[in-house]
C-alpha cells in the first residue's frame, strides 16, 4: 500500500489539510496536556521560592542547574531516538518527570531546603525534554516534507500552548483557590495524563523502533550526534541559533515576575495572565509561521521574523512599562508582540533535519541540545549580569543576541534542489 506522500491521487484528510500527519494526531494532544502540567510553575516558582525563604541570589542557580540537565536530556532525546526509537525515549521522559516531581515537592519545596531543591529540580530537568523532543524527532522522521513546516508549527503550538501559556493561566486561577503549593501538585496529574494520551494514542510503527540501521553501533550513533555539529558546520550554527531562540524566554521567567510585580506594580495574577496572553499569541503565530515559512522560506523567516523581530520586541517588554508605567493593556500588547516574533524561529525545526537528510536524528540532537541549553543559558546570563547591569542591561544583552542569531540564520542555506524552503 502506497504512503500518502507517494500517492499523488490520494485525497488529503482534514488533519493533513491543517498540517498534522494523521498517525501522530494523539501525540499532539498528549504533548499539550503534558506541557500544561510542566508549565504550571513557570510564571511563579521563582517568586514563590523567594517567599519560602530562598534568597534572590540563589534562585537563578536553581534554574540554571535545571537548565543544564534539560540541555543534556534534549541532546539525548535525538541521539537515543536513533538507537531506541522515539516512543521509548518519551516513556523515559515521563517516568523521570513524574518520579522526581514527588520528592521535589515533599523534600525540596515544602521545607524550602536549598540543597534538595538543587538536586531534585535538576534531576527532574531530564524529564520534559526527553518526552517533548523525543516526539519532535518522531514528527520529523515520519512527516512528509511538504507538510513538515506546518507539522513542527503544531508541535510548538502544543509545546508553548502548555509551557507557559495555559500552564500559567491555570495557575492564575488555582493559586487564589487552593494556594501556590497545592497548585504545584496539580501539574503532576496533567503531566501523567498527557504522557499516557500520547504514548497509548499514537499507533505509528516507525517511532517504536530505532531510526538508524541495526548494524550501526549505539556508541557510534551517540558520537555522531555530537560530531555532526563540526563535520557539517551549518548544523552547528543552527544549534547556536536555537540556543538564542529561547534563552531570553527562560531568563525572563527568572526576573520579569519580580520586575513586573515589584517595580512596575502589577499583581501576581495580572503578571500570570500577561504571561499567558504573551504565549497565547506565540502559539497562534507558531502555526502561522509554520505555514509562512513553507511559503516565504524557512531561513528568511527565522532571520527576519524571528531574530530581528524578537530583538525589537524584547526591548519593548522593558521600555513600555518602564517609560509608560503600569498601563496593563500596553504591557499586554508588548508581551503579545514578543510572543509573535518568538514564533518566527519555528521553521528552524524543519530546516535542521533538511540540512542533513541522511542523519535526521543527529541533526535533531543538535537542535534539541540548543533548545535544552537555552534553559540554562538564559538564567545563567541573568545570574551573571543582573546584579551589575540591572534589568535594562540584561534586556539589551538578550536583544543583541537575537540580532546575532538573525545573522547566523542567513548562513543556513539548503542545497539548490530545496531552494524554495530557504
Amino acid at each position: 500500500m502506497l504512503q500518502v506522500e507517494d500517492d499523488a491521487f490520494a485525497r488529503p484528510s482534514a488533519l493533513e489539510r491543517i498540517g498534522i500527519y494523521p498517525p501522530l494526531a494523539w501525540g499532539f494532544l498528549g504533548l499539550l496536556l503534558f506541557m500544561i502540567g510542566d508549565g504550571v510553575e513557570a510564571g511563579y516558582l521563582s517568586p514563590f521560592l523567594i517567599e519560602k525563604g530562598i534568597s534572590a541570589s540563589q534562585v537563578p542557580l536553581i534554574f540554571t542547574v535545571y537548565g543544564v540537565t534539560a540541555a543534556v536530556a534534549a541532546w539525548l532525546s535525538g541521539a537515543l531516538s536513533d538507537v531506541w526509537g522515539p516512543r521509548r525515549v518519551m516513556w523515559l521522559g515521563l517516568a523521570i518527570w513524574a518520579g522526581f516531581e514527588i520528592p521535589f515537592l515533599l523534600l525540596g519545596v515544602a521545607p524550602a531546603r536549598y540543597s534538595w531543591l538543587l538536586l531534585l529540580y535538576g534531576l527532574r530537568g531530564f524529564g520534559y525534554p526527553l518526552f517533548a523532543y523525543g516526539f519532535l524527532v518522531w514528527i520529523t522522521a515520519v512527516t512528509p516534507k511538504r507538510e513538515l513546516g506546518s507539522a513542527v508549527g503544531w508541535f510548538w503550538f502544543g509545546f508553548t500552548g502548555g509551557l507557559p501559556t495555559l500552564g500559567s493561566l491555570l495557575a492564575s486561577f488555582l493559586i487564589p483557590v487552593i494556594g501556590a503549593y497545592s497548585t504545584l501538585w496539580s501539574s503532576l496529574v496533567l503531566v501523567v495524563l498527557g504522557g499516557l494520551v500520547a504514548l497509548f494514542g499514537v499507533r505509528e510503527r516507525r517511532g517504536r523502533d530505532r531510526l538508524v540501521p541495526a548494524t550501526e553501533q549505539p556508541v557510534k550513533t551517540l558520537l555522531a550526534s555530537i560530531s555532526i555539529a563540526w563535520k557539517r558546520p551549518k548544523i552547528g550554527i543552527g544549534g547556536l541559533v536555537r540556543v538564542i531562540n529561547t534563552a531570553p524566554e527562560f531568563g525572563f521567567l527568572v526576573f520579569l515576575p519580580l520586575f513586573y510585580t515589584r517595580t512596575v506594580g502589577f499583581t501576581l495574577t495580572e503578571w500570570l495572565r500577561l504571561l499567558s496572553l504573551m504565549f497565547l499569541s506565540n502559539i497562534i503565530w507558531n502555526l502561522l509561521f509554520g505555514i509562512i515559512g513553507d511559503k516565504l522560506g524557512w531561513r528568511r523567516t527565522v532571520a527576519w521574523c524571528g531574530g530581528i523581530g524578537s530583538a525589537i520586541t524584547t526591548l519593548l517588554l522593558y521600555y513600555v512599562p518602564a517609560l509608560l508605567g503600569a498601563r496593563y493593556s500596553l504591557a499586554v500588547i508588548a508581551g503579545m508582540m514578543y510572543g509573535a516574533t518568538l514564533a518566527g524561529y519555528v521553521p528552524l525545526s524543519a530546516l535542521m533535519p533538511s540540512l542533513a537528510p541522511d542523519r535526521k536524528g543527529a541533526a535533531m540532537s543538535v537542535l534539541n541540545l540548543g533548545a535544552g541549553a537555552a534553559t540554562w543559558v538564559g538564567p545563567g546570563i541573568v545570574a551573571l549580569f543582573l546584579p551589575s547591569l540591572g534589568v535594562v542591561g540584561v534586556m539589551w544583552i538578550f536583544a543583541g543576541l537575537y540580532v546575532v542569531s538573525a545573522v547566523m540564520a542567513l548562513f543556513l542555506d539548503l542545497p539548490d534542489e530545496s531552494a524554495r524552503y530557504e
